[in-house]
């Protein structure tokens, strides 16, 4: 590994250790959503519902207008917290529970994404690793929650190098 980009994972990333039950992030990456984020999205997980693709259709909806994918607004409000909190130092997403999407998004909305870390403990399997709970939560220009969600992520542990 490039020894620049570990010092920046370093510098921007925590390990397990370094997050703790309280904590409270408001990550500074932020999206206004696009026609093409909507399209595109939509048209690579090949999901064909018209709510999503049609106007016409939308506008007969209880919403009125065509909604973004929710499955976008999840991902983008997921991956704003990367760069303040896991990159270069998870193992993997172990799973993602109490999903809600609250409000719709539209096209032209301005997502941010806040993180919550919930619990902590000490990986069974992985000596080298603990599960973190975190809680992200996804705001419109408005200030509408959006979605909040679960996530168990697999954390690394300093590495014991680094840690002596």
């Amino acid at each position: 590994m490039n020894l620049e980009f570990e010092q920046r994972w370093n510098n921007m990333s925590k390990y397990f250790e370094e997050l703790e039950p309280g904590q409270h992030y408001k990550h500074a990456v932020t999206r206004t959503v696009t026609e093409v984020d909507n399209l595109m999205f939509t048209a690579l997980s090949h999901n064909d519902q018209p709510l999503h693709l049609d106007e016409e259709f939308g506008k007969t909806t209880m919403y009125g207008s065509r909604v973004c994918n929710s499955l976008f607004t999840m991902a983008f409000v997921n991956g704003a917290t990367v760069s303040d909190l896991t990159l270069g130092t998870t193992l993997g997403n172990l799973g993602y529970e109490e999903v809600r999407f609250p409000n719709p998004v539209r096209i032209g909305d301005t997502l941010r994404s806040e993180s919550k870390i919930i619990s902590k403990r000490s990986s069974k399997k992985y000596p080298n690793a603990g599960i973190v709970i975190f809680e992200h939560i996804g705001y419109n220009q408005r200030n509408d929650i959006v979605v909040t969600m679960r996530r168990a992520g697999l954390m690394m542990k300093i590495p014991k190098q680094e840690a002596e």
